[in-house]
């Protein structure tokens, strides 16, 4: 204790030369919910790594390749080394240059040689909130259910088509959502720039996420069996109806996201178990006349499955709403213990 009325306490000598720190430099304090202090080095006096490197291996699928590039965006690598020793083939340079635009937001190719392919991410992650790629991955995969259900009634195997295509942008907010989780757990100062005020929610929101990219992979699966419909259509009024519950408990199961709203959430989860008894209804159709309807009995399964597995999706993203607001209360509960023992 200092002038009667200031606290101070040491900082480890380890720490302020990891953190390349010296007298009269910024360091941030953060206030936690359970009333803890963080204290971190001003960003600028940070000395991270923003480049690395990727060496090729030859290998038949080229997604595992792509694979490697895409754990190092995640980690938050902002240029990125692409080499292969004996060189890149045509269709391998291709690959790589095609998939990183198409999959990986902000990501540029900067300078290229028979060797190496250098990537580099032109975009400032940090300047957008996580509700906002969120909503952004959300307006998509709900256009995408839309016009599934539409592509469905009228057997629209060109909108089906599109609708497949439109599954590269849920890819990309989903890696860039998750490179802003990644970096927020390292950073609890950024954490709350982009928006997550706890840190404890970043796993939640991990988990939400996931079940979003899940859930656009169903709708994309649907879309590729109207396409074999070759525009064959009949009474599938069952179909849409599914269609059209697994779409508004998705639309409720992102609301209830958005408010962290624990009552929203558990009405999704109620709803959601409709959704197996119209896939069984459906089943027992096919399974009773396999002609009833424009889809074979496969085709239909197949459909009413994904519908039913995008209903149980929505009722896990509630379950984490849920989750999420009682650690909410449980840490407001705590502040107020500590402030009522302070006084």
């Amino acid at each position: 204790m200092t002038g009667g009325s200031t606290y101070i306490v040491s900082l480890p000598i380890e720490w302020v030369r990891e953190g390349g720190l010296r007298a009269g430099d910024t360091v941030l304090l953060t206030v936690k919910p359970d009333r803890s202090l963080v204290i971190t080095p001003d960003q600028g006096k940070q000395k991270k790594s923003v480049r690395s490197k990727v060496e090729m291996v030859v290998v038949e699928d080229q997604e595992e390749n792509f694979r490697l590039l895409v754990a190092n965006y995640l980690v938050g690598y902002d240029i990125i080394r692409i080499y292969s020793p004996g060189g890149f083939t045509a269709a391998d340079r291709k690959y790589l240059k095609d998939s990183a635009r198409k999959r990986l937001i902000g990501i540029e190719i900067v300078e290229e040689s028979r060797n190496e392919i250098i990537l580099q991410n032109l975009l400032n992650f940090q300047d957008i909130s996580l509700e906002k790629s969120l909503q952004s991955m959300f307006r998509i995969i709900y256009s995408m259910m839309e016009d599934t259900i539409v592509a469905l009634r009228e057997a629209d195997a060109e909108l089906a088509l599109d609708i497949v295509q439109r599954d590269n942008d849920v890819d990309k907010f989903y890696l860039l959502s998750v490179r802003q989780i990644k970096a927020a757990l390292d950073d609890s100062t950024l954490a709350h720039k982009i928006g997550i005020m706890n840190n404890k929610d970043c796993l939640g929101y991990r988990l939400i996420i996931k079940l979003m990219e899940r859930i656009g992979d169903h709708v994309q699966g649907i879309a590729h069996t109207v396409i074999q419909m070759n525009g064959n259509r009949d009474d599938n009024e069952d179909m849409i109806e599914m269609g059209a519950l697994s779409l508004k408990l998705f639309n409720d199961s992102f609301k209830s996201v958005l408010d962290i709203n624990a009552d929203l959430a558990n009405n999704v989860i109620r709803a959601s178990r409709m959704s197996s008894t119209l896939g069984n209804k459906i089943n027992r159709k096919s399974g009773n006349s396999e002609n009833s309807y424009c889809l074979s009995g496969e085709r239909q399964r197949k459909i009413s499955e994904s519908f039913q597995r995008i209903a149980e999706y929505s009722a896990d993203i509630g379950e984490m709403v849920i989750n999420m607001k009682a650690t909410e209360i449980k840490d407001s509960l705590s502040g107020e213990a500590q402030i009522l023992k302070q006084t």
